[in-house]
Formats: structure tokens, C-alpha cells, sequence
């Protein structure tokens, strides 16, 4: 298994991964990332400043990814986004060495690191708690992932 910067031909694979991970858990619906606009054109969003996307590939198929972008009106506080592993790449390791490496590249930039998610992704909710994610009682702005209900930060200094 590889992990590495997105490319601009993963967008297609990077959006399959994101919709077969939503549709197994129920959350390919407005208000989560199943709306995103740019969901088909990561690696063109992911070319701004201190931000980046990484994927993880395996056989020559892409099995998970994540993203570090920052959050508008929040110069110091970045946010971890589309972390999706495929069912099969799931307890193998490969979502802690994505965080690390994501984690590793918001520190250079970033005080700390928020997240949305759904309270019924239990077991995304017990990996991030357990990596030191702290939950919050409310979002930290109103996006339009209105159907994410549970938030979290982490200090990264």
C-alpha cells in the first residue's frame, strides 16, 4: 500500500471511493459531502495554499483518502476533510497513517483541526475520539454539510 498526493486522474476514483462509502452508510443525501459541487475535481481543489489530498493505493486501486483545507473565517484552524476508507481497507492501519500524514501537514500551518461528521459512523466517531479529537456540542460554522451532527477539534501545537 502507497499513500500520496492526489492526482489530477484520481478524481474519478477519489469520488467513487466517497460515494460507495456514503451510500454504505446511509448518508448519500443533501447536506453531506453526496452534494458537494466538487466532488468530480478534488485535485484541482486541492491545489490551494495549505491544503492538500492524499489517497492511498493498494493494487493500483485508490482505497481511501483525506483532506486538509481551511475553514473560512478561521485563519488558524484547519479542517479534516473526505476521510473515507473503502469497507476493505477498513481496520488495516490505513486510516492512522493518513491521519499522520494529514495531521503531520496541518501543523505546519494550522493551531488546530475541526471535523463533521454523523453521530452514526460509530466507528469514525470512536477513531477520532480516540486520536484526540474532543467533541463539540455545536458546529463551528454553518456549512452546507447540514445533515453532519457530530463535531470535533483537536489542538495540533
Amino acid at each position: 500500500m502507497n499513500i500520496r498526493e492526489i492526482q489530477e486522474q484520481d478524481n474519478q476514483d477519489v469520488e467513487q471511493l466517497i460515494r460507495t462509502c456514503l451510500i454504505e452508510f446511509g448518508a448519500n443525501k443533501p447536506g453531506t459531502a453526496w452534494s458537494d459541487p466538487d466532488l468530480s475535481r478534488f485535485y484541482e481543489l486541492y491545489q490551494k495554499d495549505k491544503t492538500q489530498y492524499w489517497v492511498a493505493v493498494k493494487d493500483g486501486r485508490i482505497i481511501a483518502g483525506v483532506g486538509i483545507g481551511g475553514v473560512s473565517g478561521f485563519p488558524t484552524i484547519c479542517e479534516l476533510q473526505k476521510m473515507y476508507a473503502l469497507q476493505e481497507a477498513r481496520g488495516t492501519g490505513v486510516a492512522e497513517q493518513l491521519l499522520e500524514v494529514s495531521l503531520a501537514f496541518a501543523k505546519q500551518y494550522y493551531e488546530a483541526c475541526y471535523l463533521e461528521t454523523i453521530h452514526t459512523m460509530h466507528a469514525a466517531n470512536r477513531f477520532y475520539q480516540k486520536h484526540g479529537f474532543q467533541k463539540l456540542d455545536e458546529p463551528l460554522l454553518k456549512t452546507e454539510h447540514f445533515s453532519c451532527d457530530a463535531w470535533y477539534m483537536k489542538a495540533l501545537q
